[in-house]
């Protein structure tokens, strides 16, 4: 297949179809961190081993970042009685902007405050959002890059999976 006869709807296919791609962050130990919450406490992720942890990055300025959050919500309340956390990460440089929008969205799980970029580069976090689920040992099982309308049921899968191991 030549490039040059590739048209834009062509691409934005396979964008579409490698934006739930893995990452080379997969199979690997997820890289241990500690910010400061919403509620003023640090949080550590090595705290939450035993327990399956999706961390998601994201931002005020992000529209798919504010769509998908209250679905992230529902998983959160869902199964954190079995074993499941949530820690979102914010990546403002402000945090009273992100903690503006978790208020209006109503959002429960833990949120992070990495304004320094320090966490985002360790997870090689470029755009936003981006979703990690880490499983019960520690280890990065699932990176996806993006959020459209659907992508909840394959975090609800791949949660499931997770948990039951």
């Amino acid at each position: 297949m030549k490039i040059k006869n590739l048209t834009l709807g062509m691409l934005l296919t396979v964008f579409a179809a490698t934006s739930l791609a893995s990452s080379g962050m997969e199979g690997q130990e997820a890289p241990d961190f500690a910010l400061k919450s919403s509620t003023g406490e640090n949080l550590r992720l090595s705290e939450y081993r035993g327990d399956v942890v999706m961390i998601n990055f994201w931002a005020t300025w992000c529209g798919p970042c504010r769509q998908e959050m209250p679905l992230l919500d529902e998983l959160y309340q869902r199964y954190e009685r079995v074993g499941f956390n949530l820690l979102g990460v914010n990546i403002d440089d402000d945090s009273r902007r992100a903690m503006q929008m978790i208020e209006e969205l109503g959002v429960n799980f833990p949120v992070l405050f990495d304004a320094r970029k320090e966490v985002s580069k360790l997870y090689e976090v470029e755009a936003m959002p981006v979703t990690v689920l880490v499983d019960r040992e520690g280890n990065v099982r699932y990176v996806h890059h993006g959020y459209k309308p659907g992508y909840e049921e394959k975090y609800l899968d791949q949660v499931r999976s997770l948990l039951r191991e």
